[in-house]
């Protein structure tokens, strides 16, 4: 069974019910969520053995979201107990023409006031296979942003592939503040995650020919996107998705995959959004199951974007679609009759 470790902040997710905006709320739905965490689920939902390191209070809520992601079968024994609180993500599902809104509610949480020294990241990726991060956790503190650095040096003095999604949150920080930080942990990184936007937001490198906001996306722009950051940063894969936004109901959605100078294109699908929130994170975690099982460029791309296009069928942040699911869609098996 391959070992993943992923490391970032898991929060506490609190929606109303259904499409009620925020303002007609009485009562929210608890769930949690979080890039990493999403990332560790469908891992574990895949059989591997995903390890997810963070920082909880000791409190109720901090051993609820430690039960919830033991109940789905991560690895949690090097999640850390202690500060203050854990982080608030206030989500509004948007629906046709009005888009999903959310409110974050995190500064000082946990994870964001831990101490660097506090992980030991050698014991933490004993006989590990694999490292995962994101944008978001750089951006929480300067604390969390030391830490992923030396995460990321030791991941890599220990023979272990490292991926980041850029994952860049315009709320959490600025452009400029990312490239900084940004930058120096890239040189560790082997695998490179971002959708349509991140690596104009976080590296000035945009995609030609393309308008996110009138849905029109060049695949090759995306490919010249790819070929620009595998030369600045020497990757050896980088990964993106396409979203089309028909609205905040119906998507088109597939992705590229780049490596060793070649681009590989996904089919697309339609879809009927029932929650968006986590499609990113389940890409991720599809790919990195896919390049530990070996399946070739195309396979692994297939592959991927086929889970996230489950996952953004399914409630809440959290891919719970199986292996043989998400064969089945690439496949071609996404009728969705019903199966009996």
């Amino acid at each position: 069974m391959k070992k993943v470790v992923s490391f970032g902040e898991t929060m506490m997710r609190l929606n109303p019910q259904g499409f009620l905006k925020l303002l007609q709320a009485h009562s929210l739905e608890v769930s949690f969520a979080g890039a990493e965490s999403n990332v560790a689920v469908s891992l574990a939902n895949f059989g591997c053995h995903a390890v997810f390191v963070t920082k909880l209070p000791e409190h109720d809520m901090g051993q609820i979201c430690v039960n919830d992601l033991r109940r789905l079968g991560v690895d949690t024994s090097h999640i850390l107990r202690g500060g203050e609180r854990i982080g608030i993500d206030f989500l509004e599902k948007g629906a046709s023409q009005r888009g999903s809104k959310v409110i974050y509610d995190r500064k000082h949480s946990a994870v964001a006031e831990a101490l660097p020294e506090e992980y030991d990241w050698k014991e933490i990726f004993r006989d590990a296979d694999w490292f995962h991060f994101t944008g978001i956790t750089p951006a929480l503190s300067d604390n969390c942003a030391k830490a992923c650095l030396q995460a990321c040096q030791t991941a890599k003095q220990m023979g272990l592939t490292v991926s980041c999604d850029l994952n860049f949150r315009k709320k959490l920080w600025s452009s400029s503040k990312a490239e900084e930080v940004m930058s120096p942990l890239m040189k560790y990184v082997d695998v490179c995650i971002c959708n349509e936007e991140d690596a104009a937001d976080v590296f000035g490198i945009s995609a030609e020919g393309s308008d996110i906001e009138q849905g029109r996306l060049s695949h090759e722009g995306y490919r010249k996107v790819a070929e620009r950051l595998t030369e600045k940063f020497g990757f050896k894969a980088v990964a993106i998705t396409l979203r089309q936004s028909i609205s905040a109901s119906e998507n088109v959605w597939s992705g590229m995959y780049y490596t060793d100078g070649e681009a590989y294109f996904s089919r697309e699908y339609l879809i009927k959004i029932v929650d968006r929130v986590g499609g990113g994170d389940s890409f991720g975690a599809g790919l990195i199951y896919g390049t530990l099982e070996g399946f070739d460029p195309q396979h692994r791309l297939e592959f991927a974007v086929a889970a996230s296009c489950l996952k953004q069928t399914i409630e809440f942040d959290y891919n719970l679609s199986t292996v043989s699911e998400v064969e089945d869609l690439v496949r071609g098996s996404g009728s969705g009759r019903i199966k009996r």
